[in-house]
C-alpha cells in the first residue's frame, strides 16, 4: 500500500505492481503473491520513484497461512478487481 503525492510516479508505481501480478484491491493498495527476486525488483523500482520525504509505501510479505487469518469488514476490497485465487483465500 502507498501514499504518493505526484501522479506520475504513483501511476508508475501502480503499473509495476500490477506488471508484478498484484491485482489492486483499493486505489492504493495492492495484494498478490510475488516471489522474492520479483519482490525485490518492485521495492527497487518503487524506491527509485518515491520520496522520502513526502511519500510512504508499506510492504507486508505474509505467508498464505496467516493471510488466511486476515479479517475483513464491510466493504474490505472491490471483489471485482480481485482474482478467484485469492477470493477464495477469504471465503
Amino acid at each position: 500500500m502507498y501514499d504518493v503525492v505526484e501522479n506520475k510516479p504513483r501511476t508508475k508505481i501502480a503499473k509495476h505492481c500490477k506488471e508484478a501480478g498484484l491485482y489492486r484491491v483499493q486505489k492504493s493498495v495492492f495484494l498478490g503473491t510475488v516471489e522474492r527476486n520479483r519482490l525485490d525488483e518492485l521495492r527497487l523500482n518503487i524506491e527509485s520513484l518515491t520520496n522520502d520525504d513526502v511519500d510512504s509505501v508499506y510492504i507486508f510479505p505474509m505467508c498464505e497461512h496467516d493471510f488466511k487469518k486476515v479479517i475483513l469488514l464491510g466493504q474490505a476490497f472491490d471483489k471485482k478487481l480481485v482474482t478467484n485465487e485469492i477470493l477464495s483465500l477469504f471465503m
